[in-house]
Formats: C-alpha cells, sequence, structure tokens
C-alpha cells in the first residue's frame, strides 16, 4: 500500500506496524510530529514525557518489562537524555528499543546545531540514517530486528528535511502484534552497578564486532558505481544533494548504517574511485574515519562545516556559484524577524520588564525567547531548556559579590519549567538567592505546536488527566512570596514587578493567560471568563502619532505614514488591551459591536 507521507509520518506508521507498545516523547522541532502521530494509535500507550530523560527511562522500562518501546526527540532532547541511554547500551533490551534523534542542521527553530552521530559512536549502539520517507520506515522496521538480534538500544538520526519532507511510501497493510516477552529478574544484567557494569562493559565490545560484521553485509549500506573518476560517500539527505549535482557523472556510497562503520566496503569504494568527496552535514564524522583508513578525501576542507549541505551548497563549494540557478538576490526579501502574536500573553510582561533599569533577565528555550528582539529588548541570556534559574541564580550571585546593584529576573514557560525548571527553581531555594522567577504559565507547550503537558489537564491522547498546579509546586519548594498574575494587565505586571524586585528573598511570578492561538478552547473559556473578545480600533481624533504603541510589538499595529496615525489590523487582532493600557492619549479602544 502506498502513502504520501512526511519522514515523521512514516516512522510512527513503522512503530506501530512493528508491534511497539509503548512511546514516550518530549515535543521538539523537527521531531514532534512523531509522538502526535503515535497517539492516534490505540494498540500503542503513546505519552509526553516531562523531559527527554524521563521519556527515554519510561520506555527502558518499558522493554525491560519485554514490550517493544520507543522514543523520540530533539538533537539538544540526547544531551537531556544521554545518561540513561548510555547505561542502557550496556544493559542491553529485553523488548526491542529504539530511540529517534532529530537533528537541525541549519538550526531553523534551535539553539545549536550538533551532530548527534558522535553520541552513537560515543555509546557504542548501532545508528541508522534514513534519506527519506521510504527509508524512514524501512529503517523502523529493521531497527527493531536488530535491537532484538543484538541486545541493544538502537539509535536513528533523521534531519529537518526527512522528517518534514514528504514521499511516496510503501507500507505494510496492518500491524504485526508482537508478544510481550517474559519478564525474567537479571540483576547481572539490569542493575548496573560497578561489579555488573565492567562484565557489561566487554559484552558491548564483544556486540560491536558483530554489529560490524553486520554492517558490512546490510543492504542499508550500498555502493552505486557509475563514472569512478568521482566517488560520493554520503549519509541520509545529502545522498539526494549529491545527486541532484553530480547525477550520473560520479558514483556513490551510501551508508544507511554509519555505526559501526562498514570498513571492508569502504576501502573497497575508496579504491575503485579516483577523487572521493565526502559530504555530510555537519561535523566530519565519516570524512574522520575514512582519513583513518589512510585515504586521502576532499570533505570540510571544500564544504562548510556548519548549516545544510543542499544543492545550491554544494554547487558554490564546488563550482563558486550555483550552477543551475542564479543567485538570490536578497534585496527582493523582506526581512520579517519572528515577533510574538497578535495577543501573546506574553506582550505585556516583556513590555513592561524591558523598560526596567539595572535588572538583567535570564531566559529559557520557548516563544519567550522573543523577548530578546526589538522593541521589548528584554533577556540578556538565553542557553537551553530549564537553564534561567539556575543561570539567574549563578549570576545574582556574583553580582553580590562584586556589590553591583542590579536585580535578576528568570523567565521560562509553564512546559519548560516542568521539563527541567523545577529543578533549578529549587536550588535557588535550597541556595538561599533573591531571584524574582517568572514562569510565563500560557496553558500549553506553545512553539512547538500546542503540545499537552503536566499542567494542561489532558494526555497525548486528549483524555483528561491531573493538572500539576504550579502554585502547588512552588510553595512546596519553600517560596513565601508567589503571585499569579494576567500579563495582559499591565498594571499589575509594574506593581508586581515594583513589589518582588524590592525583596531581598527569592520569589515567583506566575503570569496566566492561555496561548493567543489556544484561548478560545472549551476549558480555557470556562476558567478565563473575563477572556478579550473585543477587537481595538484606534481614534484618529485622539492620536498624535507619537507611536509609544509601537513598544508593544504587536503585528497587528502600525502606522500609517501618510496620517502619521496608529492603526489596528482588526484581522490580526484579538482584544488583549495591552496597546490600549499604554497609549498616553487613551486613542486605542475597544471597538463598538
Amino acid at each position: 500500500m502506498k502513502q504520501l507521507l512526511t519522514g515523521n509520518e512514516a516512522v510512527a506508521r513503522a512503530v506501530w506496524e512493528s508491534g511497539v507498545r509503548f512511546a514516550a516523547a518530549y515535543p521538539g522541532t523537527p521531531s514532534t510530529e512523531i509522538l502526535e502521530n503515535l497517539s492516534r494509535y490505540k494498540e500503542i500507550h503513546a505519552e509526553w514525557a516531562p523531559n527527554e530523560k524521563v521519556a527515554v527511562e519510561a520506555a527502558i522500562g518499558a522493554s525491560i518489562a519485554g514490550g517493544r518501546a520507543f522514543a523520540s526527540m530533539k538533537h539538544v532532547g540526547v544531551n537531556v537524555a544521554a545518561d540513561p541511554i548510555f547505561t542502557f547500551a550496556y544493559t542491553g533490551v529485553n523488548g526491542g528499543t529504539l530511540i529517534v534523534t532529530a537533528d537541525e542542521p541549519g538550526m531553523y527553530s534551535s539553539q545549536n546545531e550538533q551532530d548527534n552521530r558522535n553520541y552513537a559512536k560515543a555509546a557504542k549502539i548501532p545508528m541508522l540514517e534514513p534519506s527519506d520517507s521510504q527509508e524512514c520506515y524501512d529503517m523502523v522496521r529493521l531497527a527493531y530486528e536488530i535491537s532484538e538480534q543484538f541486545d541493544t538500544p538502537v539509535l536513528m538520526r533523521m534531519t529537518t528535511r526527512v522528517c518534514h519532507s514528504k514521499s511516496i511510501t510503501e507500507v505494510g497493510e496492518g500491524r504485526t502484534e508482537v508478544p510481550v516477552k517474559p519478564y525474567t529478574r537479571q540483576i547481572g544484567k539490569y542493575v548496573s552497578v560497578p561489579a555488573v557494569a565492567r562484565k557489561l562493559r566487554v559484552n558491548l565490545e564483544q556486540r560491536l564486532g558483530k554489529l560490524k560484521a553486520y554492517s558490512e553485509a546490510s543492504p542499508l549500506n550500498r555502493a552505486e558505481y557509475h563514472d569512478t573518476s568521482v566517488g560520493v560517500i554520503c549519509s541520509g539527505i545529502c545522498y539526494f544533494y549529491a545527486q541532484e549535482v553530480f547525477g550520473g557523472s560520479a558514483s556513490y556510497l551510501k551508508l544507511g548504517m554509519t555505526n559501526p562503520m562498514p570498513e571492508a566496503l569502504i576501502r573497497e569504494f575508496c579504491e575503485k574511485c579516483e577523487k572521493i568527496y565526502i559530504i555530510e552535514e555537519n561535523d566530519p564524522y565519516i570524512e574522520d574515519y575514512v582519513k583513518s583508513l589512510g585515504f586521502a578525501v576532499t570533505g570540510k576542507s571544500l564544504f562548510p562545516a556548519w548549516g545544510e549541505m543542499t544543492p545550491d551548497t554544494l554547487r558554490r563549494s564546488l563550482y563558486g556559484q550555483a550552477k543551475l540557478y542564479p543567485e538570490h538576490d536578497a534585496s527582493l526579501t523582506v526581512n520579517r524577524p519572528p515577533t510574538l502574536c497578535a495577543g501573546c500573553p506574553h506582550r505585556g510582561f516583556f513590555y513592561e520588564i524591558g523598560r526596567r533599569k539595572n535588572v538583567v533577565i535570564t531566559g529559557d528555550i520557548g516563544c519567550y525567547t522573543l523577548g530578546s528582539a526589538s522593541p521589548f529588548n528584554a533577556l540578556d541570556a538565553c542557553i537551553c531548556m530549564g537553564a534561567s534559574m539556575s543561570m539567574g541564580h549563578g549570576a545574582e550571585n556574583i553580582f553580590k559579590q562584586a556589590g553591583e546593584d542590579k536585580k535578576v529576573v528568570t523567565v521560562l514557560g509553564d512546559s519548560t519549567f516542568f521539563h527541567s525548571g523545577m529543578t533549578s527553581l529549587l536550588n535557588t531555594a535550597y541556595n538561599g538567592g533573591s531571584t524574582v522567577n517568572v514562569i510565563l504559565d500560557n496553558r500549553i507547550t506553545g512553539m512547538t505546536g500546542h503540545q499537552e503537558n503536566p499542567g494542561t489537564g489532558y494526555t497525548a491522547a486528549g483524555d483528561p488527566t491531573y493538572a500539576v498546579r504550579i502554585e502547588d509546586i512552588v510553595k512546596a519548594f519553600g517560596f513565601r512570596h508567589i503571585r499569579t498574575i494576567d500579563p495582559n494587565d499591565v498594571a499589575s505586571v509594574r506593581e508586581t514587578l515594583d513589589e518582588f524586585l524590592a525583596l531581598d528573598e527569592p520569589s515567583v511570578i506566575i503570569t496566566r493567560w492561555p496561548c493567543a492561538l489556544k484561548r478560545f478552547s472549551k476549558e480555557d473559556k470556562n476558567e478565563f471568563t473575563g477572556a478579550y473578545t473585543d477587537k481595538m480600533i484606534v481614534d484618529q481624533s485622539r492620536c498624535i502619532g507619537c507611536k509609544l504603541c509601537m513598544r508593544a510589538g504587536c503585528p497587528a499595529l502600525s502606522i500609517d505614514k501618510t496620517a502619521n496615525k496608529a492603526v489596528v489590523d482588526r484581522m490580526q487582532c484579538l482584544g488583549c488591551t495591552v496597546c490600549a493600557q499604554i497609549c498616553p492619549k487613551h486613542a486605542i479602544v475597544k471597538e463598538e459591536r
């Protein structure tokens, strides 16, 4: 049966067909849609975990109990999950287990573009790299066979283009039910104390030897001989990029299993071709290995070590220009940096905090990272998920030692708080910090497309569940100064910040209002009975063209250059009233119905 599927959809389909019983993930572009699709299959228990480490640990538990298991995450999520992954490589599996890492060359929605192929090598586990949706499907099916045959978790590396591009995919007719394997208590296998781990370490090397022999014979790695004056070694989407550039004027060694590497196959290919190019995104992972075999190859000395290796990028590197297409004229493109949506509940907070002097603001990963942009300019640092509160605590300590009159405000969202912000906030309470910690609760995981989290009251499948109250957690940590406010009420934001910034104790402000794209859902209407429903308009007779309203940074607001007056785009406006509260002439008012 043929279907048009994205890579993420193909993975989900293959996971279901493979008889997997348990799947867990934390949402993160470009991996999010895998779990979203898995949640639609009733035979799989699919859940959003608070973070990637928890997702992998839950999958490990399911595997040990005898069920086939699955976990997925974006590339930076593997950093969080690395602790259990490395030890799981030692213990091995009971039910087959696949872990997907969705890397992002080009950093379209990520803070770095680390190459997670290095994790497979470091953890000593097999790694697969699909090039399109068909290979995503095929490799998932094969991954569970490899996992159970060799007693190992398998890592599959996808990239943004593979995750989100669609292609025709031949899939099976239905699910293959794989019985749960019997659980046998095995302390010498699953209890990784040093005495056990030392023995497992030896087993790990023996397993790698068997996997290397498998890689040599696997159809996942194949040579395609055409013109042998040029040979291209590549993996993943780079295979198609290289084919578009070289066509039949080159031979190809396509590597679908890149840990362990097929040494004999690589040697044979290099000996048959005159000039060898290694085309891969990010690190010289394949290049370093081929060079270690003694072959002179051209890789990162010619092709960039960052970004995507698109056909245009390859042509520029090889020929000095994009050979088939004219260079893009940047002057024809309007620069549209990302901004908070019209009606975003974070706007009122960032408008107010951005006006403060002697305040250092440590931010986090999410929509609110856009608070760093103009006109707010209201973030000083952003590193990784959950780091804002930890960074703020450390920065405050140094400011105090240096005698500097600076207050530190930390900012993160509700999903990020549950992900890894809780332990960071606990650290502040435990170590006697006095930062002002702001949790922007927009009732959903916003930036990745509205996935549920422990605070929303719904599971990944949409079933009602217990909704964790942030206030209860913060109170349990020992905080005495806690306040929940409406972030659209600028005066309330201002007064609360004034009060809490004056304290010499740690405090927590929770701004609670639904995401602008979610706020009309049934549960939010019930909770937020005062939800704004009126559009805003500008009374042109009152507007003096001072442009102060533009400090709200709302895309629904603009200035009519002819009249030098503010105007509101009715199609975008959601009536949050922040602009009306800023206007000194009360020229922005609710539209009369």
